[in-house]
This record gives structure tokens, sequence and C-alpha cells, in this order.
């Protein structure tokens, strides 16, 4: 596969997945504003921002906050410039992708846009933050099912849990082991959960007594639900499989290094430990070595030395 086609999906899927992140963690922040208990409505704003990557108080009050995070094409992070990005990238690989894949992306990058620009008050931001969640199933099922897996989908793979897998551990850090934080309450942990799509399936598989711990559990350690940060790495590790298979066997053994120890990391974590130990450095290493990973493949199948296409 040619290495601008390979950027190109791996790109495309990791921005789709940041802008429903940021759809969903505006989503379950916004209903956080009402509540007075604990922590103020501008402090959650300066955690939404920490998480999406932008500094605490750069939105200035709540209002602003969800505009950045919403439709501010000055934030690259924001729901409507990843979607831009995404549609960018999907634009130069429409002979790889499905019509229905690019017909399902453009559609909700123009409805996205719309919205955006009538961005003035909390009703208009939901308004395009549904419209963004509703859409963004919609693309993986188009994408499950219309799209051949091969190389192509496997890089499209990568790049949705890789983006995942970042997501839910900053997710998680800025919940558990920000400094200075005001204890959580029963609000901020519904929040967390619905942030990944996991308040019913923790009510399923706990019941709807929330305890961090098990929140932990789920959201970090889980092997079977596709939001939790062990799922997202081994997703990661069968896409590598897959396209590291037809690679020279130097390319193979640095990728498989480096998701090896994140997998091992994860597999031989326990809650218990990481809450009584340093959870932060814990959820800062799953981060620096997706990074990691990251590098490593861009490396080897982006943009790479050309006396490399021709080891055996």
């Amino acid at each position: 596969m040619l290495s601008r086609v390979a950027d190109s999906l791996y790109w495309m899927s990791r921005y789709f997945e940041r802008a429903d992140n940021c759809a969903r963690v505006v989503d379950a922040s916004q209903s956080l504003i009402l509540s007075r208990r604990a922590i103020t409505s501008g402090e959650r704003w300066d955690r939404a921002l920490t998480m999406m990557g932008l500094p605490a108080g750069a939105g200035g009050d709540p209002h602003d906050a969800i505009r950045r995070l919403a439709a501010d094409g000055d934030n690259r992070s924001s729901i409507v410039a990843c979607l831009a990005a995404a549609r960018e990238n999907a634009a130069q690989v429409r002979e790889e992708i499905s019509a229905e894949m690019w017909e399902q992306l453009n559609r909700l990058y123009h409805e996205a846009v719309g919205l955006g620009v009538d961005v003035q008050d909390d009703e208009s931001v939901m308004r395009l933050v549904a419209a963004v969640r509703e859409g963004s199933y919609s693309f993986h099922g188009v994408s499950e099912t219309t799209m051949t897996h091969g190389e192509g989908w496997r890089f499209v793979q990568l790049g949705k849990f890789t983006e995942r897998a970042c997501a839910v551990s900053m997710l998680l850090d800025a919940y558990f082991a920000t400094p200075g934080e005001a204890e959580a309450d029963d609000l901020d942990w519904v929040a967390l959960l619905a942030s990944c799509a996991a308040f019913d399936c923790y009510c399923k598989v706990f019941t709807a007594d929330l305890q961090p711990d098990r929140i932990a559990e789920l959201l970090l350690l889980h092997p079977e639900f596709p939001y939790s940060v062990h799922y997202s790495v081994e997703r990661m590790y069968v896409s590598l499989g897959a396209i590291t298979s037809s690679s020279a066997g130097r390319q193979r053994a640095h990728i498989g290094r480096v998701i090896g120890r994140l997998r091992s990391s994860l597999a031989f974590a326990t809650v218990p430990e990481l809450l009584a130990g340093d959870l932060h450095a814990f959820l800062h290493g799953v981060v620096e070595q997706c990074r990691a990973l990251h590098a490593a493949v861009h490396d080897a199948y982006i943009d790479y030395p050309i006396e490399i296409a021709f080891e055996g």
C-alpha cells in the first residue's frame, strides 16, 4: 500500500474518533452545568478543556468553553475542526474507502458546519453534539459493513483505537489522578461513564452502585468493553499483526516490542495496585507508549528511508 494512502486512512480515522470523543465529552460535561455540588461548573469545564488538550481556563466562562470545544475553528480539537480534518483525509483516498463511507462523512461534516455557524447558546451546541453522535454510529456501521477488510481497513482500525486508547487514558487521568481537584461525586462519575458511552454497560456489569474502583476497572482493564483502554490496545495489536505480517523483520520486531510492552503493562495491572500507587504515572505511560507506537508505525510505513522498501 502506498504510504500516502496508509497515512490518510489512519488520520481520517483518528480525527473522526477525536470528533466523536469531543462530542461525548461536551455532552456529558454539559449535563453537569446545572449541578452546584463539589466542583463549580467553571472547574468542570476546565477539566473538559484539559481532556481535549487545551489549557485550563482557555475558554473563559463555561459558555466560551463549550463554543471552543464544539465549533471553534482555531481549536484543532474542536468537533467541527476534527470533522474537517477527517473529511480532508478521506477525500485523498476516495478510491480506497467505500462510497457509503464518503457520503456519510461528507454529509455529517456539512451538517456540523451548518450547525456550528449558529452556535450561540447551549441548546444549539447540543443540537450539534446530537448530530455528531448519531452520525458517528452510522459512520462506524457503514465502515464495518461496506469497506473491504484488507490492509487499508487495518490502518483505519489502528487509527481509531490508538486515538481511543489515548483519549480514555486522558479522561481517567482527569477524573482520578489530577492533584488539587475537589473530590468527585456521583454526578462526576456518571459524566465520566457517559463520556465513554459506558454508563449502561457499567450498570449491567456492576449494577448502578457507582464505585470509583469499578469504574476504573471497566474503562481501563475490561477486555471486552469497546471503550476500555485494554480492549483498544488489543485491537491495535490485531491490526498491527495484519499490517506487519508482510514487513521486513527489523520493522516487525521494533513495532512488536513497542506494542508488546504496552499490552503487558495492561495485562498485568490491577486496579487496587494502580489506585494505591501512582495512577497518573501509569496513565501517562500508556499515552506515551501510544505515541511511541504511532512514531514507529509512521517511520515504518509512512516516512521510511528508501532502502527499507527493499529489505527482505
